[in-house]
């Protein structure tokens, strides 16, 4: 495996390459990249970057989303079967019809969704910042999705009407924390912090100390004055915070709490993709560039400047 991983690097220098990986990829491909984290974060981090190859250890709609943001780079998916099934939850006709059905309420779209549903929604956002942006919408009726979990989070936090698109959306991973499953970890360990995230059901996050994304949730292990934490999505998350605080302890709800989509990538087929460029990904310009405006229009609201124009 050390083999494998030097040839990933030594393969990435001379091609001028760049490897990124999400915070749930297994933890030998997590290591050999050159960036880890969550999927809006790493695009920005694709655009940041002068390589102009970059391959993308996450699923589909995540080197999608790259492919959009980085419009004059190579993106790579070293494993197009890697599939997100929330983001197939919603396609563009469930979104007309909610449309239909309410057509006085923005709709807010989560980034895990794919480039012609953002391309359609009025707003984008990350479980960081739904909130946030929600919060600031003059509207008290949302449309939300996809994922009924984060929808309700969000109304919770903002006292608004959320309705989740469509209703039943959840994320396979997150849905099976559950409150039992937390509670028989807890009372193990009483003493460790149960840190969650929002796409988690809402008795799980009544049970939890912090509620955030994964990004969020790996800080705050950094801020929280503890030793012991359990960690309430997928395990990939357990293997950053272990390289990033040593010192602490983070334990998973349970052994099986995996993304199995995200898992089908390994160092094989990292390596494989920088050696063969295989598979690009390829999207439609003009769908692009709509999820592009509707990306600065999110940024803009939440007062943050656009990656895009620091170029």
């Amino acid at each position: 495996m050390e083999d494998l991983s030097r040839k990933i690097r030594e393969k990435a220098r001379d091609m001028g390459a760049i490897v990124l990986a999400h915070n749930y990829q297994r933890p030998e491909v997590q290591d050999v990249a050159d960036f880890v984290g969550d999927s809006l974060e790493l695009s920005i981090k694709a655009m940041e970057t002068d390589a102009k190859t970059i391959v993308f250890a996450g699923v589909d709609f995540m080197v999608e989303q790259a492919a959009v943001l980085n419009p004059g780079k190579t993106i790579l998916t070293p494993e197009p079967r890697s599939i997100c099934p929330m983001a197939w939850q919603l396609d563009p006709p469930v979104v007309d019809e909610y449309r239909r059905k309410h057509p006085d309420a923005p709709l807010v779209v989560y980034v895990n969704s794919f480039v012609e549903v953002k391309s359609m929604a009025d707003y984008v956002v990350t479980s960081s910042s739904a909130s946030k942006l929600v919060s600031k919408l003059d509207e008290e009726k949302i449309l939300f999705g996809p994922d009924r979990n984060l929808a309700s989070y969000v109304a919770e936090t903002t006292g608004k009407e959320v309705i989740a698109v469509p209703l039943n959306s959840y994320c396979p991973v997150h849905i099976g924390i559950t409150a039992g499953r937390v509670t028989a970890v807890k009372e193990k360990m009483p003493n460790a912090k149960v840190l969650v995230h929002p796409e988690c059901p809402p008795e799980t996050r009544r049970l939890a100390d912090f509620v955030g994304s994964t990004s969020q949730i790996i800080r705050a292990v950094g801020e929280i004055d503890a030793k012991r934490f359990i960690i309430g999505t997928e395990n990939g998350v357990v293997h950053r915070i272990s390289k990033l605080y040593p010192g602490k302890e983070a334990y998973p709800v349970s052994k099986d709490t995996i993304c199995p989509n995200m898992k089908k990538i390994t160092l094989e087929k990292v390596y494989r993709s920088l050696d063969s460029g295989e598979t690009v990904v390829k999207i439609d310009e003009k769908l692009a560039e709509k999820a592009r405006k509707v990306l600065e229009r999110s940024f803009a609201l939440l007062g943050v400047e656009t990656p895009w124009s620091r170029k």
